[in-house]
Order: C-alpha cells, then sequence, then structure tokens
C-alpha cells in the first residue's frame, strides 16, 4: 500500500451519520474517502456551511440511495445501500486502496425490517472477512473495554459463555494489543458474570467452573490475565488503571461505566480481524438528524485511532492482505 487512506462508511441516511462523516473527514485533514450519496452529502455539507466539493484529500466515493432520504425518517427500501456501502469498503480494502475503515452507526431494525438479517457491524463484517473470532472493544475515558458477548438477550448470556469462547476472546485481544496497539505484554482483567463474582459459588458457578479456569489456562498460554473480578469493583480506578483491558462478559456489563466516562468521544474497534475498523459509540440519533447539531467528538476520534492503528500495524496489514487474496 502506498499511501494511508481510509474508507468512511456514512451510515444510515436518515441518521447523523452523512453529518458526523463529513465534519470527522474535513476537521481531520486525513486521507479519506466518504462512501455515501453524492448528492445527500453535498446537502449535508451545505447545511454544515462546509465548502463543496469537499478539498483534498477528502473525497466522495457515489453509491446512489434507492430513495430520497428524509432526516430522521427510516425507509427500508434503502437498507440495501447501507451495506453496500460496507461492502465498497471491504472491495477496497482488499484491493490495497484503503488502509483502515472507519464505520457511522447504522440502523439495525430498518435492515431487518427490508428482510436482510443483520446483527450488527461486527458481525457482518467478520463475516465478510472469515474472521473466526471478533472482539468488540471501546476505547475511551482512559480506559479499554472488551465484550465476551455483544448483542444478546441477557437471558442468552450464561449460555453463550464457553470456554472456547472464552480462549478465542483472550487469544484475539493478546495478539491485537500486541501488533495494534503496541503494548509489549497486555494486562487483561476478566470480569465475572454473577454478582461479587460468584461469591465463591453462592451466586453462581460459572467463575469456578468457565471464567476461572480460562483464566489459568491463559496464564498458561503466557497471556498477562486475571481475575475473575467482580463488575461492580473492577473499574474502581485504582483496579482500572492496573488493566490494559477489562474483558466483560455481557455488553451493558462493560459498557455503562465506560460511556458514562466517555460518551461522545469514546471509539468502538472490532479485533480478530484483518482489517483495521473503528465506529463511534453511538447511535443514529435520528431525532438530531438534519439539525446540523450532531456531536462528531466520537467520530473524530474514531477516525484518528483508526489511522493510528493502520500505521502502527502496516507491515502486519500488509502480510495479512497477501494471505486474504489482497494485491
Amino acid at each position: 500500500m502506498s499511501e494511508l487512506r481510509i474508507a468512511i462508511t456514512t451510515g444510515e441516511p436518515a441518521g447523523i451519520g452523512p453529518e458526523v462523516s463529513l465534519r470527522a473527514a474535513v476537521d481531520s485533514g486525513l486521507p479519506c474517502d466518504l462512501l455515501g450519496d453524492a448528492e445527500l452529502l453535498e446537502s449535508t455539507a451545505r447545511s454544515l456551511r462546509l465548502s463543496w466539493p469537499l478539498a483534498a484529500p477528502t473525497r466522495v466515493v457515489h453509491e446512489p440511495l434507492a430513495a430520497p432520504a428524509r432526516p430522521g425518517v427510516l425507509d427500508a427500501r434503502n437498507a440495501p445501500y447501507v451495506l453496500r456501502l460496507l461492502d465498497r469498503a471491504l472491495q477496497g480494502w482488499r484491493g490495497g486502496l484503503y488502509s483502515a475503515m472507519v464505520t457511522a452507526p447504522v440502523q439495525k431494525s430498518v435492515i431487518n425490517d427490508a428482510g436482510i438479517a443483520f446483527r450488527g457491524h461486527t458481525e457482518y463484517l467478520a463475516a465478510a472477512t472469515g474472521a473466526r473470532q471478533v472482539v468488540m472493544m471501546l476505547v475511551g475515558g482512559g480506559l479499554r473495554v472488551a465484550l465476551a458477548t455483544t448483542h444478546l438477550p441477557l437471558a442468552a448470556v450464561p449460555k453463550a459463555i464457553t470456554r472456547e469462547l472464552l480462549d478465542s476472546c483472550l487469544d484475539v485481544l493478546q495478539h491485537d494489543l500486541v501488533e495494534r496497539f503496541g503494548i509489549a505484554v497486555p494486562r487483561i482483567a476478566v470480569i465475572g458474570l454473577n454478582p461479587h463474582a460468584g461469591e465463591g459459588g453462592y451466586l453462581g458457578r460459572e467463575e469456578i467452573e468457565t471464567i476461572g479456569p480460562a483464566v489459568i489456562a491463559a496464564r498458561q498460554r503466557g497471556i498477562e490475565a486475571s481475575g475473575p473480578w467482580p463488575a461492580d469493583t473492577i473499574f474502581v480506578a485504582r483496579n482500572a488503571m492496573r488493566a490494559d483491558v477489562i474483558l466483560a462478559m455481557y455488553h451493558d456489563q462493560g459498557l455503562a461505566t465506560l460511556k458514562f466516562a466517555s460518551f461522545g468521544k469514546g471509539v468502538n474497534v472490532t479485533l480478530g480481524m484483518p482489517l483495521v475498523r473503528t465506529s463511534a459509540d453511538h447511535g443514529t440519533a435520528l431525532d438530531l438528524a438534519g439539525k446540523a447539531q450532531a456531536d462528531a467528538g466520537s467520530m473524530k476520534e474514531a477516525l484518528a485511532l483508526a489511522a493510528d492503528l493502520a500505521q502502527r500495524s502496516a507491515p502486519a496489514e500488509a502480510a495479512r492482505r497477501e494471505r486474504h487474496g489482497g494485491s
């Protein structure tokens, strides 16, 4: 790859994705391709009082909408458009054009309403790249918090927490924190599933039967893992600051604290894939769409982190791309 260039998929056209994508790209000065409908992006840029056409190094890669987009009004006819943006970014990465991908928020419900089975960016990109195990990690407020499970009903979480899953998550965290974040010996704090990490088995046995053994096995593989920690004490500053990443068992267990500490500035990073992918830590914010009031802070942080990770891991990325059939 001759130079850094980042693909920004502008997300749900009725949401704030086009706005925060434009603001982040223009303000960053980084070489970016904004993937989306050119007419929509032009009208959004003019509402933000940005000059049009956009100046280098920002470029627009046109992908036409199926139906006109109205701010705040979802339209299932545009669901395939949203996924085409992801596909074009993946195509560009495979061809060596893009060093990384930054994704603006999508509306999962309207994609499913269109008859397309879709759980989220993470799962879609994992399937498209053939990744065996991906890990969702959010960065912000001085914390890194990874998730063993992501978008599952709470009742389904205990059965999903298996030794195989935890072994894979810990291996992915170890690899990517070394290779992409440049942390020589990552310290991984693993949270228990139950209150008080099971209270010695009185409040649940997952810590004894699954989580604790996974931590021991990881240490035997040379991973600096600790736990299982009680969820209500690991985020105490003196504990959290001793870890390079905290591995939570389910979505809200880990992300409630992180979003309290960093909402609007946090970044979602997908680990375990052969490409760098980051995203904003918020949703489509349909109520703010079209009002030129959306805070682009998280999208800016996502773009900056993507550039940093891509540059740091460029040699390894080139090797991975070669193995996945890219140029």
